[in-house]
Protein backbone atom coordinates (compact mmCIF):
# COMPACT_ATOMS: atom_id res chain seq x y z
CA UNK A 1 0.00 0.00 0.00
CA UNK A 2 1.33 3.53 -1.27
CA UNK A 3 2.14 5.80 2.08
CA UNK A 4 0.12 9.17 2.09
CA UNK A 5 1.52 11.98 0.23
CA UNK A 6 3.05 14.59 2.78
CA UNK A 7 1.67 17.60 3.50
CA UNK A 8 3.98 19.75 1.89
CA UNK A 9 2.39 22.76 3.21
CA UNK A 10 2.46 21.49 6.88
CA UNK A 11 6.60 20.85 6.25
CA UNK A 12 6.86 24.89 4.84
CA UNK A 13 5.13 25.94 7.64
CA UNK A 14 6.99 24.10 10.09
CA UNK A 15 10.23 24.81 9.11
CA UNK A 16 9.45 28.27 8.33
CA UNK A 17 8.81 29.09 11.69
CA UNK A 18 11.96 28.35 12.99
CA UNK A 19 14.12 30.20 10.05
CA UNK A 20 12.13 33.16 11.13
CA UNK A 21 13.42 33.13 14.32
CA UNK A 22 17.04 31.85 13.52
CA UNK A 23 17.07 34.88 11.04
CA UNK A 24 15.63 37.51 13.79
CA UNK A 25 18.12 36.62 16.03
CA UNK A 26 20.77 37.33 13.40
CA UNK A 27 19.89 39.99 12.17
CA UNK A 28 17.63 42.26 15.09
CA UNK A 29 19.78 41.22 18.45
CA UNK A 30 21.13 44.08 19.60
CA UNK A 31 24.62 43.23 21.85
CA UNK A 32 25.75 46.46 23.81
CA UNK A 33 28.77 45.42 25.69
CA UNK A 34 29.00 46.15 29.42
CA UNK A 35 31.75 45.91 31.86
CA UNK A 36 29.93 42.41 33.05
CA UNK A 37 29.59 41.13 29.46
CA UNK A 38 27.13 41.59 26.93
CA UNK A 39 23.91 42.60 27.13
CA UNK A 40 20.96 41.90 24.59
CA UNK A 41 18.41 44.18 23.36
CA UNK A 42 16.34 44.76 20.65
CA UNK A 43 15.87 47.89 17.97
CA UNK A 44 11.91 47.45 18.91
CA UNK A 45 12.65 49.73 21.98
CA UNK A 46 14.32 52.68 19.77
CA UNK A 47 11.98 52.42 16.97
CA UNK A 48 8.33 53.17 17.47
CA UNK A 49 5.36 51.08 15.54
CA UNK A 50 8.26 48.91 15.09
CA UNK A 51 6.33 46.51 16.85
CA UNK A 52 3.46 45.35 14.74
CA UNK A 53 5.68 43.72 13.19
CA UNK A 54 5.98 41.05 15.61
CA UNK A 55 2.54 40.35 15.06
CA UNK A 56 3.70 38.44 11.93
CA UNK A 57 6.94 37.64 12.58
CA UNK A 58 6.70 35.82 15.81
CA UNK A 59 5.61 32.55 15.14
CA UNK A 60 6.19 29.97 17.80
CA UNK A 61 2.40 29.89 18.36
CA UNK A 62 2.19 28.71 14.75
CA UNK A 63 5.25 26.15 15.48
CA UNK A 64 3.63 24.78 18.37
CA UNK A 65 0.24 24.40 16.58
CA UNK A 66 2.24 22.62 13.31
CA UNK A 67 4.18 20.40 16.16
CA UNK A 68 0.61 19.05 17.63
CA UNK A 69 -0.92 18.25 14.19
CA UNK A 70 2.49 16.60 13.48
CA UNK A 71 2.22 14.45 16.99
CA UNK A 72 -1.66 13.25 16.62
CA UNK A 73 -0.77 12.25 12.87
CA UNK A 74 2.68 10.44 13.60
CA UNK A 75 0.59 8.78 16.55
CA UNK A 76 -1.89 7.45 14.29
CA UNK A 77 0.55 5.87 11.99
CA UNK A 78 2.88 4.72 15.27
CA UNK A 79 -0.62 2.78 16.84
CA UNK A 80 -1.34 0.99 13.71
CA UNK A 81 1.84 -0.29 13.87
CA UNK A 82 1.55 -1.60 17.16
CA UNK A 83 3.57 0.92 19.07
CA UNK A 84 2.79 1.93 22.71
CA UNK A 85 2.62 5.15 23.40
CA UNK A 86 4.91 5.26 26.40
CA UNK A 87 7.60 3.93 23.59
CA UNK A 88 6.44 6.69 21.20
CA UNK A 89 6.63 9.43 23.29
CA UNK A 90 10.25 8.26 24.60
CA UNK A 91 11.36 8.12 21.41
CA UNK A 92 10.76 11.65 20.72
CA UNK A 93 11.42 13.15 23.79
CA UNK A 94 14.96 10.98 23.39
CA UNK A 95 15.37 12.42 19.15
CA UNK A 96 15.02 16.25 20.43
CA UNK A 97 17.02 15.95 24.20
CA UNK A 98 19.58 14.42 23.39
CA UNK A 99 21.20 17.07 20.78
CA UNK A 100 19.86 19.78 22.88
CA UNK A 101 21.98 18.21 26.17
CA UNK A 102 25.17 17.81 23.44
CA UNK A 103 24.63 21.40 22.79
CA UNK A 104 24.58 22.68 26.51
CA UNK A 105 27.37 20.56 27.82
CA UNK A 106 29.67 21.55 24.94
CA UNK A 107 28.96 25.06 26.00
CA UNK A 108 29.24 25.07 29.66
CA UNK A 109 32.31 23.32 29.52
CA UNK A 110 33.72 25.81 26.98
CA UNK A 111 32.20 28.15 29.66
CA UNK A 112 34.58 26.21 32.56
CA UNK A 113 37.27 26.60 30.38
CA UNK A 114 37.38 30.27 29.42
CA UNK A 115 36.64 31.36 32.74
CA UNK A 116 39.07 29.39 34.75
CA UNK A 117 41.67 29.85 32.18
CA UNK A 118 41.74 33.53 31.17
CA UNK A 119 39.72 34.87 34.66
CA UNK A 120 37.07 36.30 32.52
CA UNK A 121 33.69 36.27 34.40
CA UNK A 122 31.51 37.46 31.64
CA UNK A 123 31.84 34.75 29.60
CA UNK A 124 28.74 32.89 31.63
CA UNK A 125 26.96 35.43 30.12
CA UNK A 126 27.90 34.34 26.63
CA UNK A 127 27.23 30.78 27.63
CA UNK A 128 23.53 31.70 29.17
CA UNK A 129 22.98 34.34 25.73
CA UNK A 130 23.93 30.95 23.42
CA UNK A 131 21.25 28.35 24.91
CA UNK A 132 18.68 30.18 25.98
CA UNK A 133 16.76 30.06 22.84
CA UNK A 134 16.55 26.56 23.87
CA UNK A 135 13.92 27.33 26.04
CA UNK A 136 11.15 26.39 23.57
CA UNK A 137 12.65 22.86 23.60
CA UNK A 138 12.52 22.36 27.12
CA UNK A 139 8.63 23.41 27.25
CA UNK A 140 8.30 21.38 23.79
CA UNK A 141 9.62 18.17 25.48
CA UNK A 142 7.68 18.77 28.45
CA UNK A 143 4.53 19.02 25.96
CA UNK A 144 5.52 15.53 24.48
CA UNK A 145 5.86 13.91 27.75
CA UNK A 146 2.04 15.57 28.36
CA UNK A 147 0.96 13.85 25.32
CA UNK A 148 -0.68 11.17 26.68
CA UNK A 149 -2.94 13.52 29.06
CA UNK A 150 -3.41 15.53 25.94
CA UNK A 151 -4.71 12.96 23.64
CA UNK A 152 -7.40 11.51 26.26
CA UNK A 153 -8.48 15.44 26.21
CA UNK A 154 -8.77 15.47 23.19
CA UNK A 155 -10.72 12.02 22.67
CA UNK A 156 -12.56 12.86 25.95
CA UNK A 157 -13.50 16.21 25.65
CA UNK A 158 -12.71 17.19 21.88
CA UNK A 159 -12.82 21.13 21.37
CA UNK A 160 -13.93 21.81 25.10
CA UNK A 161 -10.36 21.35 25.90
CA UNK A 162 -9.19 24.41 24.25
CA UNK A 163 -11.96 26.52 25.95
CA UNK A 164 -10.86 24.96 29.59
CA UNK A 165 -6.78 25.98 28.61
CA UNK A 166 -7.40 29.35 27.02
CA UNK A 167 -10.23 29.62 30.08
CA UNK A 168 -7.28 29.01 32.60
CA UNK A 169 -4.42 31.01 30.55
CA UNK A 170 -7.12 33.94 30.88
CA UNK A 171 -7.68 33.17 34.74
CA UNK A 172 -3.78 33.05 35.59
CA UNK A 173 -3.56 36.55 33.47
CA UNK A 174 -6.15 38.29 36.17
CA UNK A 175 -3.83 36.44 38.84
CA UNK A 176 -1.00 37.87 37.91
CA UNK A 177 -2.27 41.37 36.91
CA UNK A 178 -5.53 42.30 38.82
CA UNK A 179 -4.21 40.31 42.45
CA UNK A 180 -0.39 40.66 41.58
CA UNK A 181 0.43 37.08 42.23
CA UNK A 182 3.36 37.10 40.13
CA UNK A 183 4.64 33.26 40.56
CA UNK A 184 1.15 32.47 38.77
CA UNK A 185 2.42 33.34 35.41
CA UNK A 186 5.10 30.68 34.93
CA UNK A 187 1.76 28.02 34.69
CA UNK A 188 0.91 30.07 31.28
CA UNK A 189 4.58 28.58 29.86
CA UNK A 190 2.81 24.72 29.71
CA UNK A 191 -1.04 26.16 29.54
CA UNK A 192 -0.66 28.34 26.61
CA UNK A 193 1.79 26.33 25.08
CA UNK A 194 -0.24 23.75 25.66
CA UNK A 195 -3.06 25.24 24.08
CA UNK A 196 -0.98 25.80 20.90
CA UNK A 197 0.36 22.47 21.01
CA UNK A 198 -3.34 20.99 21.66
CA UNK A 199 -5.21 23.16 18.90
CA UNK A 200 -2.87 20.89 15.94
CA UNK A 201 -4.97 18.49 16.91
CA UNK A 202 -7.71 20.01 14.96
CA UNK A 203 -5.41 20.67 12.08
CA UNK A 204 -7.56 18.77 9.71
CA UNK A 205 -11.09 20.11 10.61
CA UNK A 206 -9.43 23.53 10.31
CA UNK A 207 -8.31 22.61 6.36
CA UNK A 208 -11.51 21.25 5.35
CA UNK A 209 -13.63 24.67 6.11
CA UNK A 210 -15.31 26.79 3.80
CA UNK A 211 -12.71 29.76 3.44
CA UNK A 212 -15.26 32.04 5.00
CA UNK A 213 -14.79 30.50 8.16
CA UNK A 214 -10.63 30.91 7.42
CA UNK A 215 -11.40 34.86 7.02
CA UNK A 216 -13.02 35.09 10.16
CA UNK A 217 -10.93 32.86 12.31
CA UNK A 218 -8.07 35.67 11.15
CA UNK A 219 -10.38 38.60 11.96
CA UNK A 220 -11.05 37.39 15.38
CA UNK A 221 -7.41 36.65 15.53
CA UNK A 222 -6.86 40.33 14.88
CA UNK A 223 -9.63 42.10 16.47
CA UNK A 224 -8.40 39.97 19.86
CA UNK A 225 -5.02 41.52 19.56
CA UNK A 226 -6.04 44.71 18.70
CA UNK A 227 -8.44 44.88 22.17
CA UNK A 228 -6.00 43.30 24.33
CA UNK A 229 -3.38 45.57 22.97
CA UNK A 230 -4.86 48.83 23.07
CA UNK A 231 -7.11 47.92 26.31
CA UNK A 232 -4.02 49.20 28.18
CA UNK A 233 -3.11 46.05 30.36
CA UNK A 234 -0.38 44.18 27.76
CA UNK A 235 2.03 45.51 25.36
CA UNK A 236 1.78 45.53 21.72
CA UNK A 237 5.30 43.17 20.96
CA UNK A 238 5.40 39.60 21.15
CA UNK A 239 8.70 39.56 22.25
CA UNK A 240 10.44 40.82 25.18
CA UNK A 241 11.18 45.03 24.24
CA UNK A 242 13.21 47.10 26.54
CA UNK A 243 11.21 49.53 29.09
CA UNK A 244 7.72 47.32 28.56
CA UNK A 245 6.48 46.92 32.11
CA UNK A 246 6.50 43.03 31.02
CA UNK A 247 6.63 40.56 27.91
CA UNK A 248 3.56 39.00 26.26
CA UNK A 249 6.13 35.94 26.29
CA UNK A 250 8.30 35.47 28.99
CA UNK A 251 6.05 33.87 30.31
CA UNK A 252 3.32 34.13 27.87
CA UNK A 253 0.10 36.06 28.43
CA UNK A 254 -3.84 35.40 26.84
CA UNK A 255 -2.55 38.01 23.89
CA UNK A 256 -0.48 34.52 22.47
CA UNK A 257 -3.75 32.92 21.96
CA UNK A 258 -4.98 35.67 20.06
CA UNK A 259 -2.15 35.29 18.23
CA UNK A 260 -2.26 32.04 17.84
CA UNK A 261 -5.87 32.64 16.37
CA UNK A 262 -5.00 35.33 13.69
CA UNK A 263 -1.83 33.25 12.53
CA UNK A 264 -3.98 30.01 12.19
CA UNK A 265 -6.41 31.87 10.50
CA UNK A 266 -3.86 33.41 8.46
CA UNK A 267 -1.74 30.86 7.13
CA UNK A 268 -5.19 28.87 6.27
CA UNK A 269 -6.04 31.97 4.13
CA UNK A 270 -3.05 31.68 2.05
CA UNK A 271 -2.54 27.66 1.68
CA UNK A 272 -4.42 27.63 -1.70
CA UNK A 273 -1.74 30.06 -3.12
CA UNK A 274 0.97 28.38 -1.11
CA UNK A 275 0.19 25.05 -1.40
CA UNK A 276 0.16 25.83 -5.62
CA UNK A 277 3.90 27.26 -5.48
CA UNK A 278 5.13 24.59 -3.25
CA UNK A 279 4.38 22.07 -6.44
CA UNK A 280 6.43 23.61 -8.69
CA UNK A 281 9.72 21.88 -8.98
CA UNK A 282 12.26 24.71 -7.45
CA UNK A 283 10.25 25.50 -4.64
CA UNK A 284 9.66 21.81 -3.78
CA UNK A 285 13.32 20.97 -3.95
CA UNK A 286 13.62 24.42 -1.62
CA UNK A 287 11.17 23.34 0.90
CA UNK A 288 13.14 19.66 1.15
CA UNK A 289 16.47 21.64 1.78
CA UNK A 290 14.92 23.96 5.05
CA UNK A 291 13.09 21.14 6.49
CA UNK A 292 16.33 18.79 6.27
CA UNK A 293 18.37 22.05 8.16
CA UNK A 294 15.68 24.14 9.81
CA UNK A 295 15.94 22.71 13.38
CA UNK A 296 19.66 21.78 13.39
CA UNK A 297 20.01 25.55 11.67
CA UNK A 298 17.89 26.83 15.35
CA UNK A 299 19.67 24.49 17.33
CA UNK A 300 23.23 25.67 16.56
CA UNK A 301 22.51 29.03 15.51
CA UNK A 302 23.48 31.37 18.54
CA UNK A 303 26.76 28.82 18.40
CA UNK A 304 27.37 30.22 14.82
CA UNK A 305 26.96 34.00 15.33
CA UNK A 306 28.62 33.69 18.87
CA UNK A 307 31.96 32.63 16.07
CA UNK A 308 31.15 35.03 14.04
CA UNK A 309 31.08 37.37 16.99
CA UNK A 310 34.56 36.44 18.07
CA UNK A 311 35.94 36.26 14.40
CA UNK A 312 34.81 40.01 14.26
CA UNK A 313 36.23 40.56 17.40
CA UNK A 314 39.29 39.22 16.68
CA UNK A 315 39.82 40.37 12.84
CA UNK A 316 38.83 43.99 13.17
CA UNK A 317 38.79 44.56 16.59
CA UNK A 318 34.78 45.53 16.38
CA UNK A 319 32.22 44.07 19.06
CA UNK A 320 28.79 45.21 20.23
CA UNK A 321 26.69 47.68 17.70
CA UNK A 322 25.72 50.86 17.80
CA UNK A 323 23.12 52.31 20.18
CA UNK A 324 20.90 53.51 19.45
CA UNK A 325 21.06 52.00 15.85
CA UNK A 326 21.17 54.60 13.21
CA UNK A 327 20.47 54.28 9.51
CA UNK A 328 23.76 52.33 8.70
CA UNK A 329 22.99 49.66 10.91
CA UNK A 330 19.72 49.46 9.48
CA UNK A 331 21.05 49.49 5.85
CA UNK A 332 23.68 46.66 6.95
CA UNK A 333 20.55 44.25 8.41
CA UNK A 334 20.45 42.62 4.67
CA UNK A 335 24.20 41.74 5.23
CA UNK A 336 24.20 40.77 9.03
CA UNK A 337 22.97 37.37 8.15
CA UNK A 338 26.02 36.45 6.34
CA UNK A 339 28.66 35.84 8.97
CA UNK A 340 26.51 34.04 11.61
CA UNK A 341 25.56 31.73 8.57
CA UNK A 342 28.90 30.77 7.62
CA UNK A 343 29.81 30.06 10.94
CA UNK A 344 26.82 27.72 11.44
CA UNK A 345 27.43 25.90 8.42
CA UNK A 346 30.16 24.09 9.53
CA UNK A 347 28.61 23.50 12.96
CA UNK A 348 25.81 22.04 11.44
CA UNK A 349 27.91 19.93 9.29
CA UNK A 350 29.86 18.05 12.07
CA UNK A 351 27.29 17.86 14.60
CA UNK A 352 23.60 18.33 12.73
CA UNK A 353 23.74 16.07 10.06
CA UNK A 354 20.53 13.70 9.33
CA UNK A 355 20.95 10.28 8.32
CA UNK A 356 18.24 9.82 5.90
CA UNK A 357 16.95 12.07 3.33
CA UNK A 358 13.93 13.94 3.44
CA UNK A 359 10.95 12.52 2.16
CA UNK A 360 11.36 8.75 3.10
CA UNK A 361 9.98 8.07 6.23
CA UNK A 362 6.58 9.07 6.91
CA UNK A 363 6.63 9.30 10.39
CA UNK A 364 8.97 12.54 11.03
CA UNK A 365 8.07 15.16 13.65
CA UNK A 366 10.38 17.58 14.80
CA UNK A 367 13.25 15.85 16.35
CA UNK A 368 13.22 13.62 13.30
CA UNK A 369 14.77 16.59 11.35
CA UNK A 370 18.36 16.43 13.33
CA UNK A 371 18.01 12.27 13.24
CA UNK A 372 16.03 11.04 11.37
CA UNK A 373 14.12 9.48 15.18
CA UNK A 374 17.42 8.10 15.87
CA UNK A 375 16.06 4.97 14.09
Amino acid sequence: MKAPERDKYVDWLRALSLIVVVVWHWAFTILDWKPYGPEPTSPLGFTSGLWILTWLLQVLPLFFYVGGHVHLLSWHRAKARGTGIGSFVWRRIRALALPALFLSGAWIAIGAVVTYTFQVDWMWRVVLLVLSPLWFLGVYLVLIALLPVALWLHQRYDVLALIWLGGAALVVDVLRFRYEVEWVAWLNMIIVWGLAHQAGFFYDRVVVLPRRYDIALLWTGMFALVGLVYSGIYPGSMVGVPGDRFSNMAPPTFVIVALLLFQIGLVEVLRPAMERVLERPRWRRLNDFINRYSLPLFLFHTTGMAISLGLSWWLFGTLGDRIPPDSVWWLERPIAVIGPLICTAPVIYLFGRRRTPVGQTQDKDVGGSISSEHG
